[in-house]
């Protein structure tokens, strides 16, 4: 039976409750269906710890705000969730949101799971406050780098839109495909229109188009575009940020929304509590689960046995991030301190290249792991 995600506001009364904020995009211009998976995560986790005796013998209650990719509305949030007395903050999709939410949680003392977000630099400082279970954007994008370059493209064109993630996107591509040779053109997405993009493709003769850009628009617009012209018929175009990863992409797009090669943070094979998950968060649902969903899932998982082991205390919480050892649905959680990374992180989550089946756009096809 499908049961949908609460509203976004809607909380219970009961007084005895552990709560847990969980920040998530549930309206536009927010990835509207990442935010859908990824809460149905958290609440499918939830249900269970509760199914299990709570937070020793106490409910766990989940508080959800809309941040709306808005990060001065997470801030807000933020806030508003300290003050309501929440033990610690979960979710958050969006880089540049989570990290609003990285920066306002250090300065008020509130721990942070943050669920999904990649940027390197969520923090500007180092802080005991936030960890992350979602690879670091370096990790992952330097293995989708090495697919591109597996695949034999050395001349690669970036349709790009200006924000601090896509910005470091296209640094860590360079950085990673220079020395062997390859070169990155960045196309100025703000200043382009869709349709010119295909012209710039051909005078630089790319043989790669990576999307750095919001879906579902302009995504979907340049994915046509470019299809329908008759001299890239052989370009490969990519979604380091896993745009097709969602239906909404193929409802969209079909036919041309497959081949499409993007990141998602999934082993290839699942084990049996990931299996077990999966089954209840397809039938939650009403279609299979992006690995967002699987997020939103280990994110409640390592708080509840944090809040278990260490108490609802938030200093006690943020002391315990370098003591958690939790089976997720994914593997093994760890948190650790890795170079250049200012939270506590997941080292490392998963990393799959993958794409839609052209013969079956339903079905993802392995294409490289890392």
């Amino acid at each position: 039976m499908h049961t949908p995600p609460s509203p976004s506001g809607a909380e219970r009364t009961d007084s005895s409750a552990v709560r847990i904020g969980a920040l998530v995009p549930l309206t536009r211009p927010g990835w509207t269906e990442a935010g859908r998976h990824l809460l149905a995560g958290l609440e499918l986790a939830i249900r269970e710890v509760n199914d299990g005796g709570g937070i020793a013998g106490r409910p766990l209650e989940l508080v959800v705000r809309d941040t709306a990719a808005d990060p001065q509305r997470a801030a807000a949030a933020v806030d508003e969730l300290a003050r309501l007395g929440v033990a610690a903050l979960a979710g958050e999709y969006h880089s540049v949101v989570a990290r609003a939410v990285a920066a306002r949680a250090d300065a008020l003392g509130l721990p942070f799971l943050c669920s999904s977000a990649v940027l390197d630099a969520l923090t500007e400082q180092p802080t005991e406050w936030v960890a992350r279970l979602a690879p670091a954007q370096s990790h992952g994008w330097r293995i989708y780098a090495d697919f591109v370059l597996g695949a034999g493209h050395r001349r690669i064109a970036v349709a790009a839109a200006s924000s601090v993630y896509w910005a470091s996107g296209v640094r860590i591509l360079r950085d990673r495909l220079a020395p062997c040779g390859g070169t990155v053109v960045e196309l100025d997405m703000d200043a382009l229109a869709s349709a010119a993009v295909c012209d710039l493709l051909v005078e630089h003769r790319a043989t790669a188009l990576l999307l750095l850009v919001g879906h579902p628009e302009p995504a979907v617009s340049i994915v046509r575009s470019v299809r329908r012209d008759q001299r890239l018929a052989e370009i490969l175009i990519g979604a380091p940020a896993g745009q097709p990863e969602f239906s909404e992409w193929a409802t969209l797009l079909g036919d041309d929304g497959a081949a499409i090669p993007f990141l998602r943070y999934l082993p290839e094979r699942l084990g049996p509590l990931g299996a077990r998950v999966e089954a209840a968060l397809r039938e939650r649902l009403a279609e299979a689960p992006s690995f967002v969903a699987f997020e939103g899932y280990d994110t409640v998982a390592v708080l509840a046995d944090v809040l278990r082991s260490h108490g609802t205390d938030r200093a006690r919480t943020a002391e315990s991030w370098p003591r958690v050892a939790v089976e997720g649905t994914r593997g093994p959680i760890r948190f650790s301190r890795p170079p250049g990374i200012g939270v506590w992180q997941w080292v490392w989550t998963p990393v799959q290249v993958v794409d839609r089946d052209p013969a079956e756009p339903d079905r993802f096809r392995i294409l490289h792991t890392g």
